[in-house]
Parts: C-alpha cells; structure tokens; sequence
C-alpha cells in the first residue's frame, strides 16, 4: 500500500485529481454566493435597488430593524445604505491610488536600483509586512495615529465648523486611508517586484544601446512588459481594501455618516464606516430577521464588487498580453 502511494501519479491520474479540487472550489464560491443572495433577498424584495441611495438616517434605519420581531414588517427593512457605499469607495480607492504609487516607485527602485544588499534584505521585509494581521495595524492605529490626529492635527477651528454635525475625535476618513494604505502597499509590492524581476535584462539593454536614456528605458520597457501584474496587483489590493472590517472599525470613528467634500480638508478627519466595518459592528443584532437580510446584503454587494473587478481586471489585461512576460 505504501509502496503504491509512493509511486509517481500518472498523467491522466494527476489531472483528474487537481480537476476534481478545481471543480470543488468552483462548486464551494458558487455554493456560497447563492446562500448570501439568498439570505439578502428580502432586502432586495423590499427595497429594489433604491436601498443602495440616500435618504434618511442609518443609523435609526438599522435601530429600527434591531427592534422588530421574529415576523418584521415590510416597513421594517426600508435602509438607505449610501453612507456606507460612500464611505467604502473613499477609503478604499484613495488607498488603492496612493498604494499603487508608491508600489511601482519602491518596486522600480528595488528591482533595477537598489544594490543587491539591500535588494535581499527588502523583499523578505516587504513579504513579511504583507503578512501581518490587519488587527496589528488597527492596534497601532488607535493607540497613535488616532490619538495624534485629534490632539494635534484636527484644529478647534474645524472642531467647531462642523460641531453641529459630526464629533471629530481622531477617528477618521483619514486615519483610516492612511493605514490601508500602508496594509496593501507591501502586496502590491510583492507582485510588482517579481513581474519587474521576469523582464529580461536584454530588452532594457537593447533600448539602452540604442540610446535610450536608463531610466527612460525602465518605464518604457520593463515597465510597460510587468503592466499586466500591476492591473493583477491593484485589483487583488482593492478586493483586500474593500473586505477589510477589523482595522477600519478600529479607527473609522463608528458613524454612519458619510464625509463631505463640501467641507474641504475636514472631511478627511469626519467619521464614517464602510460595508464590512458595519457588518462587524452591527453583527450582535443579526437575530433580527431585517437586520440579518441588510448584513447579507452587504456582503452580497461586496461580492459584486469583488467579482467586477476580477472581470474589469481581465479586460484592461487583454490589450496588453502581448507585453506578457512569464517567468
């Protein structure tokens, strides 16, 4: 028995094999967002597609639901969820631009600057803070960024001009920004360096003997083969930033409240949450049937979003797969 399990698979045999674990994960995301639809329905039944605008005040919608019985009401699941929507497309695409900028820079440096010292002590780093928990960077948030924000950032000035309003206290738009940003850079790092690495040297050499200056030849040649895994590492960082909930109630302030533009620079220390921060927050209450149904939708237009950007992903990568370099 041993001696057969020990003996190299087949072809055929290793083929159905990881076919079979392919079509079980397949069959397992299928499976589970066809209970989160299911579960979400009332909300959608009830409110179409109106739930996903503004209107009213949250916060008393979802206190409403919390107070319902077993058999709500239809009343009972009226939500207006823009603040939260709002609250997840500026943190998490603020975020997203800022990373990806500082990603491609650092990845640039490291991979064709950057002596290869410090080039072997920066990857491992850089791969090691792309593992850390995210309940780390919350700690850290709310034990000094949030803290230094409202002690020394936030004037009384702004306090004052939007008292009326919204608390500032630290817990903020910003705050919040700033850490995702600092989660999701070292991952799009990561993928970055190694498309960058793939690039043969000879590509870049050539341009550069044609007279191309150095730099000028990186962007224009090593850059421009790895934009696949770039698009590939914006969209894995946005799906992380749009899923992250611990960190973000950490330091979100815990507000329903969507920041104004309107404010100008104070609205990046106004208060907010976003979808997966409110699914923390608001799961003590999930025995209420209409609050049950607004948290699995929530998830639900998480799961759109993450499947959109896959698809977007893919499409913004096939005019480029003739720059594709695979290592």
């Amino acid at each position: 028995m041993l001696e057969r399990l020990r003996s190299p698979w087949s072809d055929r045999r290793a083929e159905l094999s990881l076919g079979a674990v392919s079509l079980l994960i397949g069959f397992a995301v299928v499976a589970m967002v066809v209970f989160v639809t299911i579960q979400a329905w009332p909300t959608f039944s009830h409110n179409g597609l109106s739930w996903l605008g503004s209107g009213g005040k949250l916060e008393e919608q979802i206190s409403a639901m919390q107070e319902t019985s077993v058999h709500p009401p239809a009343s009972a699941y009226h939500l207006r969820a823009w603040p939260l929507i709002w609250g997840t497309i500026l943190t998490a695409g603020v975020a997203v631009v800022l990373g990806l900028a500082i990603a491609v820079l650092s990845s640039i440096f490291i991979v064709e600057l950057a002596p290869t010292r410090l080039r072997r002590i920066a990857i491992p780093v850089i791969r090691l803070l792309a593992s850390v928990p995210s309940v780390v960077y919350g700690l850290i948030g709310i034990l000094v960024l949030v803290p230094f924000v409202g002690n020394h950032v936030i004037s009384p000035a702004e306090k004052t001009s939007v008292q009326d309003t919204v608390l500032l206290t630290g817990k903020s738009l910003g705050v919040a920004i700033v850490i995702l940003t600092v989660m999701i850079t070292p991952i799009m790092i990561a993928l970055i360096c190694e498309a960058l690495a793939s690039v043969p040297n000879a590509w870049r050499e050539g341009a550069i003997a044609l007279g191309v200056n150095p730099v000028r030849a990186i962007l224009a040649v090593t850059v421009r083969a790895a934009r696949p895994a770039i698009v590939a590492a914006a969209v894995l960082a946005t799906a992380r930033a749009l899923g992250e909930a611990i960190m973000i109630s950490m330091v979100d302030g815990g507000r329903d409240f969507a920041p104004r533009l309107s404010d100008g620079i104070t609205f990046l220390f106004e208060p907010l949450r976003t979808l997966a921060s409110a699914i923390v927050d608001y799961h003590d209450g999930i025995g209420a049937p209409a609050l049950k149904s607004t948290l699995y939708a929530f998830a639900l237009l998480m799961l759109l979003s993450a499947f959109a950007l896959s698809v977007g992903g893919y499409l913004i990568k096939l005019p480029m797969r003739k720059y594709q370099v695979r290592g």
